[in-house]
């Protein structure tokens, strides 16, 4: 099978799968376009195992179809050793991969359940106060927010600053307005100009989460 056959076989096999392009496919399956070219030429022999595992699934053939439609005539005959080799060097990388799936699987659920113990610890006497406050609360509607308010705020510090996450600015204050870091509620103003926030913003060390929102000092 000639080059331009193996490529118009490729192309046969990307437009059952919806591919248009060999960059599509490149994209789509991870991997480079010189090992495409390296399918296309026969040259099976050259490439990487992980290549062919990854374009496996992504042009819905199995593994020996991929091998045997791909690889020259020649090396079918007379090199019938190394493409076993080769299939059995799939299975395996296979075997690994699935393996090393369920380790990250594994690995993930136990980083989550870590990160859900540490929040609860930092949350405890939001957790254990905060239903009872707000019963009180409903009883007795005069009770004065500013005693039910740091149940909640002074557990939310603590695990934001644990998060590594920090206020832009407190609400109320008065700041130059920096249209990247404050969302202007209404109006207009130019950088610099003294604004007041509104609802404050956050960001996780240099990365940023909410912009504050603020208003021009005119505003109510």
């Amino acid at each position: 099978m000639t080059n331009i056959d193996l490529t118009q076989k490729l192309q046969d096999l990307m437009q059952q799968v919806g591919i248009s392009s060999f960059k599509a496919l490149s994209r789509t399956a991870g991997v480079s376009e010189r090992q495409l070219l390296r399918l296309r030429q026969g040259k099976l022999e050259q490439m990487r195992v992980d290549v062919l595992l990854k374009l496996s699934p992504v042009l819905e053939m199995p593994l020996n179809e991929l091998i045997a439609t791909f690889s020259t005539v020649e090396l079918l005959q007379h090199k019938a050793a190394p493409a076993e080799k080769l299939i059995e060097e799939i299975a395996e990388l296979r075997k690994e991969y699935q393996r090393s799936q369920l380790q990250l699987e594994q690995q993930r659920e136990v980083l989550v359940q870590e990160l859900q113990q540490s929040s609860l610890q930092l949350l405890e006497s939001l957790l254990l106060q905060w239903p009872t406050a707000a019963q009180k609360a409903q009883e007795n509607p005069q009770l004065a927010a500013v005693k039910i308010v740091p149940l909640v705020q002074k557990p939310l510090e603590k695990l934001l600053q644990a998060w590594g996450v920090e206020a832009i600015a407190p609400v109320g204050a008065e700041i130059p307005y920096d249209p990247q870091l404050h969302q202007l509620m209404q109006g207009t103003a130019q950088p610099g100009e003294i604004v007041k926030v509104r609802y404050t913003g956050y960001l996780q060390a240099d990365k940023l989460l909410y912009r504050a929102k603020v208003s021009l000092l005119g505003d109510t």
